[in-house]
């Protein structure tokens, strides 16, 4: 009874730090309460479809400690992989707001309960929409099955194999952010070029006054282009999950 007690433990553990900072369902928006009953009713179906070998007698005091901070790492380790995945479309919207000339514009995001910009914010939204859409919900759950199968209950993680997923999650988002954004930057920089031309032909123009409204105008007008090709991140990041992921 202790031994699946344990067991049961131990799979919370890591769903636990899974859910903590995987995106969707690691949002304030989410109440505690629905985070608690949806983390516990997830750890009793993993742990009845993988349940633990091990005894009272085979593990002590001090290794069960060690073994939920192996789960915690584990579970943490996945989680970050999986929110590094989702920001290259809040990085992308970063770039595209600064050439929009909103940097500074800040508001309260509704998903993080943090301050952010609203481009960012709204192509987030967006994307989690045709995420959620895309039953990427399944995705999120998968990767857990897909990690018991890996290290199952009670089996230490290989840090290195972490570590490198990690990494490689945190350079493919910057790689996947510049990506998207990359066309409205060419745009962009044609639009910059086409004033610096202004200018030069039409000294007394004031190039800054006319350039905000235009700027602003063009980021808008290419955001509205931009979003029916969202979609089709969708299983990219689908693609970069299965790869990156250190399962």
């Amino acid at each position: 009874m202790i031994g699946k007690l344990l067991g049961f433990v131990l799979v919370l553990t890591r769903i636990s730090a899974f859910f903590l900072v995987v995106p969707v369902f690691g949002w304030k928006t989410i109440p505690p309460r629905i985070k608690v009953a949806m983390t516990v009713l997830m750890a009793v179906f993993f742990s009845l479809i993988a349940p633990s070998a091990m005894t009272a007698g085979q593990v002590s005091t001090v290794g069960a400690v060690l073994l939920m901070a192996y789960e915690a790492t584990y579970g943490f380790a996945l989680g970050l992989v999986a929110a590094l995945l989702f920001a290259p479309v809040r990085i992308s919207g970063r770039i595209i707001e600064r050439e929009m000339g909103l940097a500074m514009a800040e508001i309260l995001d509704p998903l993080t309960g943090d301050r952010s910009q609203p481009v960012g914010s709204l192509l987030e939204m967006i994307f989690v929409v045709l995420f959620l859409s895309a039953n990427g919900h399944h995705l999120l759950l998968s990767i857990i099955s897909r990690s018991y199968e890996t290290f199952p209950v009670g089996r230490i993680p290989t840090i290195a194999v972490l570590a490198a997923g990690v990494i490689k999650a945190g350079s493919t988002m910057l790689m996947v952010g510049l990506k998207l954004a990359a066309p409205i930057l060419a745009a962009f920089l044609l639009l910059m070029v086409i004033l610096a031309v202004l200018a030069r032909i039409m000294p007394d123009m004031n190039i800054l006054f006319i350039s905000l409204p235009l700027r602003v105008g063009l980021g808008l007008f290419l955001m509205a282009i931009f979003l029916p090709f969202m979609y089709s991140f969708v299983s990219e990041f689908a693609a970069l999950m299965g790869r990156l992921l250190p399962v």
